[in-house]
């Protein structure tokens, strides 16, 4: 089972948990996700039905889903081209007013952007050369809220290829294309990750992102409730590759993915395989599960994972998020790990770690009427590398995954166990410890890793 990666602060939310599909009764329908060894065919699509229901196929995959009786799975594993086969596993994690300028990279920095090097304190402080300009960004989520229009900037959100993928395997089983139902999202998750890349309107007050000059690729893959099904995230990639491939073969595409679970998906793995192999960089957080191990995407090795970090002088002031200056962004001193954000495991790979706490954005509790929350999550700390990675590709537009992800290792600020005492909100201190599996290579530098990248 899978879930959004973000924790709302100062909301008290309660969520229903589901059966995981793994502990189906044994005669219960399943969606199951299966990787041929070979190319889809007709024969094989017949032979398959003998077990269930075939729903859907992904040809560049070789990926087929269907739906079957839990305790038929074993069988179909063995099958001879059959190379994985595992439940669909659930995954969590009207337009109006305008706003009126293209972007905003002189808008006022927050604390989150300065920590990561890429802004300074105050209006017009961007601390880099770069903005984004030429480089899409497709951010797999719950989409866009209605009043999307009052946030971003027209121009930053691609509309032309924005989609949204529903149902999956562990549903009814097909997974339906439904073209405008990203920009009515009643979630919130897609626009608050968003806003970190690009930047977002506060009342008229323009507030930086990132990379404010990207071009963001709304893909709804998680539902109203925020979750989802792996079968239709392995589709939502598939389709940006595609994209990559095809209409944006001349421009640098990196995907977010702020969502995680368990295990790794095999439809899901073989999606970001194709997607890395026709040069799109994916970005993903690590889970918000502490000590019990990263999510997956985000561990697979190819995929750039991001924990969660805070920073040390947060509530010195009523107003710090965009008052207060981080005075050294590259003194690991200034900053440690949350709580939450996961440690990595054995087979896990944990690369750097971005601002995951208390971070501003636009976040609605009801339809229509416009607001902003603090979120922490290892959600919102995905973004701000998802945004550094869109500027070194700005820079450089052959940039690979590989090359991306040692750029930015190799460039992280080092941050050693240990122990940090916090303020909160609420008037009191809270001690966060970490250790050497919390941390990956280090906190993400921007300006560093624009000076490493070609």
């Amino acid at each position: 089972m899978k879930r959004i990666l973000l924790s709302i602060v100062l909301i008290t939310t309660t969520l229903a948990v589901a059966l995981p599909t793994s502990a189906a009764p044994p005669n219960s329908m399943i969606g199951i996700n299966i990787v041929l060894n070979r190319d889809i065919t007709d024969q094989i699509l017949a032979d398959l039905s003998k077990c269930g229901r075939v729903t859907d196929t992904i040809p560049q995959l070789n990926a087929v889903t269907m739906r079957a009786k839990a305790n038929l799975l074993p069988s179909i594993q063995d099958l001879p081209y059959v190379a994985a086969a595992n439940p669909d596993a659930e995954r969590y994690g009207a337009p109006i007013d305008t706003v009126a300028v293209s972007n905003f990279s002189s808008g006022l920095s927050t604390w989150n952007l300065d920590a990561i090097n890429v802004t300074d304190v105050g209006f017009n402080n961007r601390q880099v050369a770069y903005d984004g300009t030429g480089v899409y960004v497709a951010v797999l989520d719950t989409g866009l809220l209605d009043s999307w229009r009052q946030y971003f900037p027209q121009e930053r959100i691609a509309t032309e290829y924005a989609i949204c993928f529903g149902g999956g395997g562990g549903d009814m089983g097909f997974v339906s294309t439904q073209p405008n139902k990203w920009e009515h999202d009643q979630n919130s998750h897609g626009t608050h990750v968003t806003s970190t890349i690009i930047g977002y309107s506060l009342r008229g007050t323009p507030i930086n992102g990132v990379a404010p000059k990207a071009t963001v690729i709304p893909v709804k893959v998680l539902n109203q409730n925020g979750s989802g099904w792996s079968s239709v995230i392995a589709k939502g990639i598939t389709y940006v590759a595609d994209l990559k491939a095809g209409p944006l073969a001349g421009f640098p595409v990196v995907i977010n993915m702020s969502l995680g679970g368990p295990a790794l998906d095999a439809a899901e793995k073989a999606a970001i395989d194709y997607a890395i192999s026709k040069g799109v960089i994916i970005v993903a957080s690590a889970g918000n599960e502490g000590e019990a191990g990263m999510g997956y995407p985000g561990a697979y090795e190819p995929v750039i994972s991001v924990a969660a970090c805070g920073w040390a002088g947060e509530w010195s002031s009523g107003s710090w998020w965009h008052s207060v200056d981080v005075y050294d962004p590259t003194d690991p001193a200034h900053f440690y790990i949350t709580d939450f954000s996961s440690r990595q495991k054995d087979g896990q790979d944990l690369d750097v770690a971005a601002p995951g706490s208390w971070v501003v954005g636009p976040y609605q509790l009801q339809s229509g009427k416009i607001s902003y929350y603090f979120l922490g999550g290892t959600s919102m700390a995905a973004p701000h590398v998802t945004g550094i990675v869109a500027l070194m590709a700005q820079k450089h537009p052959a940039l690979t995954a590989a090359q991306a992800e040692s750029i930015l290792e190799g460039s992280a600020i080092y941050l050693a166990p240990d122990s940090r005492t916090v303020n909160t909100p609420y008037g009191y201190t809270v001690e966060y410890c970490w250790g050497a599996d919390a941390t990956g290579a280090g906190l993400v530098d921007g300006a560093a890793a624009l000076a490493a990248t070609p």
